[in-house]
């Protein structure tokens, strides 16, 4: 598709810092059968590149695993272990952008996620919530994206039964991936 084809108010070509102060990797992923779980990541960074083509586009980004916050330390200590995350041999996940299609509401970003050195394409419900000046003389631009995942497929496997339910386990092997992404453009 052409730049014609797609209208981006305010759209600006350019690189572009992601803004970890003003930005937010989180997930969200059934326990017990019961309720949610929420968790973040307190350290990433990533490069976004608008494209004069909006869809000639791409982002990198990469987020440290051991800066995993659930909102109870116990908990983050076990998911950073060789159960879940194993950050001692894999302290990063990364994302590398592979495309950008333009979906019935928004867009798709499609990419390749790497995850305890396995490697899998995911597809990103991406909203460009806007772009526009910031208080100190320089420009911003925002993203909002959401993503499922099944964890297995990284070999995140860890797995405790519910005892007296059958089929029931601790935690659920899909997750939600939420991305609220602020972006400063480069000089």
């Amino acid at each position: 598709m052409s730049t014609s084809a797609v209208q981006i108010p305010g759209y600006i070509a350019g690189t572009w810092a992601i803004d970890p102060v003003h930005s937010e990797v989180s997930f969200t992923v059934r326990h017990m059968m019961v309720s949610k779980v929420r968790g973040r990541f307190d350290t990433f960074e990533g490069t976004i590149v608008t494209g004069e083509d909006p869809f000639a586009s791409s982002v990198t980004a990469s987020v440290d695993l051991s800066s995993i916050n659930t909102g109870q330390e116990q908990r983050d200590a076990h998911i950073r272990s060789a159960d879940f995350f194993e950050v001692e041999k894999y302290p990063t996940m990364t994302f590398v952008s592979t495309g950008i299609k333009e979906a019935e509401e928004g867009f798709v970003l499609e990419g390749e996620l790497t995850l305890k050195g396995v490697t899998k394409t995911v597809a990103f419900d991406l909203e460009v919530s806007g772009f526009g000046p910031d208080a100190y003389g320089g420009t911003r631009v925002g993203f909002s994206a959401i993503s499922h995942i099944n964890r297995m497929d990284y070999g995140v496997a860890f797995n405790g039964p519910i005892p007296g339910v059958p089929g029931g386990v601790a935690v659920s092997e899909n997750v939600t991936i939420n991305l609220e992404i602020e972006g400063v453009l480069q000089a």
